[in-house]
């Protein structure tokens, strides 16, 4: 079985969550191009 990496909670928000990827112009792309897809949850 293959060991997986567990990102700590408090990284993971620091890294992608909504309000980092609100700050760049790409981050807002994503966030958009995720509700344009209907997404339930819009950070990854």
């Amino acid at each position: 079985m293959k060991t997986k990496i567990r990102k700590s909670a408090k990284k993971r928000v620091k890294m992608c969550g909504f309000r980092v990827r609100m700050r760049t112009k790409g981050g807002r792309a994503i966030i958009n191009r995720r509700r344009a897809k209907g997404r339930k949850l819009n950070t990854a």
